[in-house]
């Protein structure tokens, strides 16, 4: 980002490149660098909150006045609170037939849907599997739980990448049924400790570094600290 800034500059174009790590940041350089101390992936900050975001903005649009190099640190910081618990009601059993992930993410497909109509597909289904083809790709990390190899058990792609999917179709839905914007990483937290789906993607994770399958295939499938 900090490159694109000066190719940018160079040609005319001022900028302002926003960074969540400091260390970052300052190493790289940018011509006018604004540091939010804000959880990953939120970089304006509060989610829902139009007034908290416009101020982020405005200091970020001050340093356009600076014909000099400048970096400046926002004075507000939003710490992630890794204790606090989504709170999300899940919708009742539909099919007890079904593997309960599969019934599960089925369910929750009237949530996702009232979500993406909301905020847009940012972060859900789309980028291997689409909001379709989800159950599948569970049905999927089901048999390589059980012990099928993944290359055998139909896995749309990459289980990394299409573990992604799957976790952004559930956190999608969960905007759609938690009453408040939850803290930056608690979406994750619920659905790999919460749900169905999150447990059968760890215990399938798991099996394939029982197996001694290349580490990238399966170690990115839940966030290093798992």
């Amino acid at each position: 980002m900090s490159t694109l800034a000066h190719l940018f500059e160079a040609e005319g174009m001022a900028t302002v490149a926003f960074g969540s790590i400091k260390s970052q940041i300052e190493t790289t350089a940018p011509p006018r660098g604004l540091w939010c101390d804000f959880p990953l992936g939120r970089p304006l900050g509060v989610p829902s909150d139009p007034e908290f975001q416009h101020r982020v903005l405005a200091k970020a649009f001050e340093l356009l006045d600076s014909p000099e190099p400048i970096f400046a640190e926002y004075d507000v910081s939003i710490i992630d609170d890794e204790n606090e618990v989504m709170a999300c009601p899940m919708p009742p059993r539909h099919d007890p037939d079904l593997h309960p992930a599969i019934d599960e993410a089925k369910g929750l497909r009237p949530a996702y849907e009232r979500s993406v109509a909301q905020y847009g597909n940012r972060v859900g289904a789309g980028r291997v599997v689409q909001a379709d083809e989800i159950t599948d790709a569970i049905d999927a990390f089901v048999k390589i739980a059980e012990g099928t190899p993944w290359k055998e058990a139909g896995v749309p792609g990459i289980p990394a990448r299409v573990s992604q999917d799957i976790r952004g179709y559930y956190e999608t839905a969960a905007l759609a049924l938690s009453d408040h914007a939850p803290p930056a990483w608690a979406g994750t937290r619920w659905f790999l400790d919460h749900t169905e789906a999150g447990r059968v993607l760890m215990n399938a994770r798991q099996a394939m570094a029982d197996a001694g399958e290349p580490n990238p295939i399966w170690f990115y499938m839940a966030p290093g600290d798992r």
